[in-house]
């Protein structure tokens, strides 16, 4: 099977980082700091200008929960079609219903706009009621990937769902199963060795950068108490090089 390192990026800077570590897709999205959320038709534009690589959107409105009021669902298909026109290669999505299952019929409304493009269920199965279900339901909708950490905070903690997961991959040639949260090279050895069916892997590798501020008022902060606004996460291309070649090892 191809081999996939996805990394996930909110800046032009991370975009170039990405692809000169040898990235092969990007997940784009704004405010990864929350977790990401839907990213801007201009950044998208400006990034698909200096940069090679497929990028999927993620779409999501606002942080917190999956489960999305009918304004929310309606602001998603408006931004689908939008980042859509301005190039967009794929999307990342998700929607659960209340008890916790894969929302087929809101999944259904979002794919519409896709218009066919390539789908990633993002890592709402992590949190979802039966990691396995919410699996079977992406693949009856025809998403090509699932992003998921097998539903632990980290994927290293998820093994065991993970191998679950990649069994019904390869059984019932269902989505790629790209495996995220916490990875790193290390991670990808160690899981390769765990889950040698394992080939497809999506980090962030993030760095700290220091701010160029050299005024600095202290205790006026601009979002949550006690975020950190003196550094700017952004990729590290040495990350992403490590990682490369432990996928490829």
């Amino acid at each position: 099977m191809k081999r996939i390192l996805e990394v996930c990026v909110d800046s032009l800077a991370s975009a170039k980082a990405a692809q000169q570590g040898g990235a092969d897709r990007l997940e784009l999205c704004s405010a990864l700091t929350v977790g990401g959320l839907s990213p801007y038709c201009e950044l998208l534009q400006q990034i698909k200008a200096e940069c090679d690589l497929p990028v999927r959107c993620l779409m999501r409105p606002r942080p917190g929960d999956f489960l999305y009021a009918e304004e929310e669902l309606d602001l998603l298909c408006a931004q689908i079609r939008h980042l859509r026109q301005a190039g967009a290669d794929g999307f990342v999505l998700g929607v659960l219903t209340p008890e916790g299952e894969l929302d087929e019929l809101a999944m259904e409304r979002l794919l519409e706009p896709c218009d066919g493009l390539p789908v990633t269920l993002h890592r709402c199965i992590d949190v979802s009621r039966d990691p396995v279900a919410t699996y079977a339901a992406a693949t009856k909708l025809g998403l090509d990937t699932v992003l998921t950490s097998g539903a632990a905070a980290s994927c290293s903690a998820g093994v065991d769902v993970l191998a679950r997961l990649l069994q019904l991959r390869d059984t019932t040639g269902g989505p790629e199963v790209l495996i995220g949260a916490g990875v790193d090279a290390g991670v990808i050895t160690r899981l390769r060795s765990l889950l040698p069916q394992a080939c497809a892997f999506h980090m962030s590798g993030k760095m700290l950068v220091e701010s160029g501020m050299q005024f600095r008022r202290e205790g006026v902060p601009m979002g949550l108490p006690g975020l950190d606004e003196w550094h700017i996460q952004q990729t590290n291309d040495a990350a992403v090089v490590a990682a490369r070649k432990a996928l490829d090892a």
